[in-house]
């Protein structure tokens, strides 16, 4: 089985263009125009035109069809297409989709593109308001009716069973946002460019969902990001330098649900992650140590810690201190905290600018970075390396 063995896909594909529209709380145009501006804006970035690209991977929950968006950008014919679900966890599996497609010859060229206006327009964080009925809801109607109704509240029940498990205090998770935030500052693309915060801001921040606090929480974001996959080789004959997927890896835990993987033996982890990291680190044949820089999904910080954990940076409980510590540079780009909520995808671009070498906060040498998706939901997550 592929989660316990080494998979083949490791350097097979690489990410030859990242593009990006501005990251804003009101856009004021559709998505499927800043699905259209990130993935043209990408193909720029890649040398590369509309009528090269054969095949787009998007997420399920994407408002803008693929023959929509390959229409409207003037693309031809595609003859791969597909949709990862799970929200955020579908981030790093974009890429994987877009992998496999190149390394089977099924496509010459992926766009993997993510669009919303999340907060001019459906705001996650209003919470669950009305669903179609599915079994996946079925796990739902158990935590809905006691108020458990958004992602913040999902997070804080596990939160709150690892502060108590660890005898730690809601401060610990501050590290998490601080970091996100020094960042930002200085990073001209992210909301909070010019805005850095300390430990006690953090704390004198309003409850959300107790143990989170507001700084605790990603902002909500409207924009689009896309990226340019295609095989290791034509990624060299193109302008940017190739950020090659050295591993790429889905996981769903035992007794997984959706944000509510409550009634697990243990609350203080993230079984999902443990299964990425695992394949992850098989494919690439690095370890923790070998990483230089990690962009780790952080829609909430505590998940940020259990990450940390899960992939072996550190031993259970001790995340807050490994990051007070500075021992990984960690979203370099501000994060979801910081920079903008894209669902992750403006994660992955910013692993790609510091193989390149232009990141805005650029960690000098940076040859391996770690990606990951979102966590509370199956998952993915990707080891990108410079090329030789």
């Amino acid at each position: 089985m592929s989660v316990r063995a080494r998979d083949c896909l490791g350097g097979r594909a690489a990410i030859a263009g990242i593009g990006a529209t501005e990251f804003s709380k009101d856009s004021g145009r559709s998505e499927l125009r800043l699905a259209v501006e990130a993935v043209r804006a990408a193909l720029d970035d890649a040398g590369l035109r509309p009528a090269d690209v054969d095949g787009l991977v998007t997420f399920t929950m994407d408002t803008s069809p693929e023959i929509t968006v390959a229409q409207a950008c003037g693309m031809g014919e595609l003859s791969f297409f597909s949709r990862v679900h799970y929200g955020g966890g579908a981030a790093c599996a974009t890429v994987q989709q877009a992998a496999l497609a190149i390394a089977a010859g099924v496509a010459d060229v992926v766009v993997c593109y993510r669009a919303f206006n999340e907060r001019s327009g459906r705001r996650f964080g209003s919470g669950v308001r009305r669903r179609e009925p599915s079994a996946e809801g079925t796990a739902l109607g158990w935590t809905l009716p006691f108020g458990l109704l958004t992602p913040a509240s999902w997070v804080a029940m596990a939160a709150q069973r690892y502060l108590h498990a660890y005898g730690l205090t809601p401060e610990a998770f501050g590290q998490v946002a601080v970091t996100a935030r020094r960042h930002a500052a200085a990073n001209p693309a992210a909301y909070f460019h010019g805005r850095p915060i300390t430990l006690a801001d953090h704390a004198a921040s309003r409850w959300i969902a107790e143990p989170l606090r507001l700084l605790d929480c990603c902002q909500e974001t409207d924009g689009g990001q896309a990226l340019v996959v295609t095989s290791v080789e034509r990624a060299r004959d193109l302008p940017r330098p190739p950020a090659v997927i050295a591993a790429a890896a889905q996981g769903a835990g035992r007794a997984q649900e959706q944000m509510t993987s409550f009634y697990r033996d243990d609350l203080t982890g993230l079984p999902e992650v443990a299964v990425v990291a695992r394949q992850l680190w098989r494919t690439s044949g690095l370890a923790p140590a070998d990483i230089d820089v990690g962009i780790l999904y952080d829609h909430f910080t505590p998940f940020v810690l259990m990450q940390l954990e899960e992939f072996g940076f550190c031993p259970p409980g001790e995340a807050a201190a490994f990051v007070a510590e500075d021992r990984l540079p960690l979203n370099t780009h501000g994060g979801q905290l910081g920079e903008a909520y894209l669902h992750g995808m403006n994660g992955i671009a910013e692993a790609v600018r510091q193989l390149r070498g232009t990141s805005v906060n650029q960690i000098p040498g940076a040859a391996r970075t770690l990606v990951t998706a979102g966590t509370g939901v199956p998952t993915s997550g990707l080891v990108l390396t410079a090329d030789g």
